[in-house]
């Protein structure tokens, strides 16, 4: 029998529900506590929390939306049962006694059972209780997720330790998308939560239906420079326990690609430290270069410029000439970019139209750095710049570690690097 055939022990007009509503609304343990203990019916009762089902009421006004068909005519109904109910708000109190009367751990109306809710909720308490009396560690929701893929935050940690504790299964996929636990963590950056699962033997390198590993999962949420250091750390834990740098998706992205879209240097700068393929290319057609290039714009406060720099010390292969005009018109609100990919060459051409390319808006906003750029359409680079590159090509994909090495002083070895100086000679 579906959920949406249940005829509820309390249904949702009830006296009782209304009540128990009520309490929950405002945070009422003991109000909840004594409604579930001495009036609902039994402690396996189900108990309805809503319902939205339109179609019961033929008065009730619906959107033009629906009338036409694009909105799913389902509607929402929430069945549970007391002890989900005290589960999920981490009243432990009221779970044991729900518990020693037998309520059943693996009862789940809603979708859920309480040991889902418990870990939702991140209450560790109710977690460790239920597990006591025999709740499966690895019941799968209705969505497809086992308790464990329900610890997506630092609060959750002791759960997913009783969790794995009492037997959950840290390679368990989730049904639809086929995330282990452990592409859960990367997802969010739980470091703590990675290894632990990699202390249990989670599989490093497990294909969500995607083909996104762990790694791979964290490098493409690393998006905001607020959390970019936690999703480092998970990137360097997952990389201590073997992961491959240059696995790719569905779209033969790498790590490196969503690193580089996500303009996250110092993650970029880890994966080439560890032999990320500097120049690998994606289903379209992309390098890790195209990537940031594609992206800087937007990502201007992560200081995309030492992405590209970063790149070309470690190898990479620098753009066509002839494709400066597509580079100017995204990358022109960065000058630092065009700055060091221009210096990369030791002479290239400047064609009228790429002035056509910058805003003017732009254009004045940088106007030294310009003018500095276009004055070089007719003029040789000086001999300074021609040493450099003649070093660089000697180093190659080495320029990162060797010219550190070189005795010479640091500005000349920044010089070399391809340090921004903001005017080009």
């Amino acid at each position: 029998m579906s959920s949406f055939d249940c005829i509820p022990d309390h249904p949702l007009s009830s006296d009782l529900v209304k009540r128990l509503k009520a309490a929950l609304e405002v945070r009422d343990e003991n109000t909840v506590m004594n409604l579930i203990c001495t009036e609902v019916k039994h402690v396996n009762a189900t108990i309805e929390l809503s319902n939205d089902d339109w179609m019961k009421d033929p008065e009730a006004p619906l959107h033009p939306l629906v009338l036409v068909g694009l909105w799913s005519l389902e509607y929402k109904r929430e069945l549970t049962t007391p002890l989900c109910i005290t589960a999920s708000h981490g009243h432990t109190t009221c779970l044991r006694h729900l518990l020693f009367w037998r309520a059943d751990p693996n009862m789940a109306p809603g979708g859920q059972s309480a040991l889902h809710e418990a870990c939702l909720g991140g209450h560790t308490d109710c977690v460790e209780l239920l597990l006591e009396h025999r709740a499966n560690p690895n019941l799968l929701s209705d969505q497809g997720l086992a308790p464990l893929h329900l610890c997506t935050n630092p609060n959750t940690l002791g759960c997913a330790k009783l969790l794995v504790k009492y037997g959950a299964m840290v390679d368990l996929p989730s049904e639809e998308r086929q995330e282990t636990p452990l592409h859960i963590a990367a997802k969010h950056g739980l470091y703590d939560h990675a290894l632990l699962y990699l202390r249990y033997g989670a599989s490093v390198d497990r294909k969500n239906s995607q083909k996104e590993t762990a790694l791979s999962v964290s490098c493409g949420q690393a998006k905001e420079q607020a959390t970019q250091e936690s999703y480092l750390r998970v990137c360097q834990l997952l990389v201590m326990y073997g992961a491959d740098v240059n696995t790719t998706d569905e779209e033969e992205k790498s790590p490196l690609h969503k690193a580089c879209k996500n303009a996250s240097h110092s993650l970029v700068q880890f994966l080439l430290q560890n032999k990320a393929d500097v120049n690998a290319i994606d289903y379209n057609g992309a390098s890790p270069m195209s990537c940031i290039l594609q992206t800087a714009a937007f990502k201007q406060q992560l200081r995309p410029h030492l992405t590209v720099q970063t790149l070309l010390n470690h190898g990479s292969q620098k753009i066509w000439p002839m494709a400066f005009g597509k580079v100017l018109r995204s990358c022109a609100s960065v000058p630092e970019i065009i700055e060091i990919l221009f210096n990369s060459y030791s002479q290239a051409p400047i064609s009228e139209q790429w002035q056509e390319a910058i805003p003017e808006e732009t254009f004045q906003m940088h106007l030294p750095f310009y003018e500095s750029f276009f004055m070089l359409s007719c003029t040789p680079r000086c001999l300074q710049h021609l040493c450099r590159c003649a070093i660089r090509k000697k180093f190659g994909s080495k320029c990162h570690c060797l010219i550190p090495l070189l005795p010479v002083p640091k500005p000349l070895k920044n010089y070399l690097l391809l340090e921004p100086e903001g005017i080009l000679l």
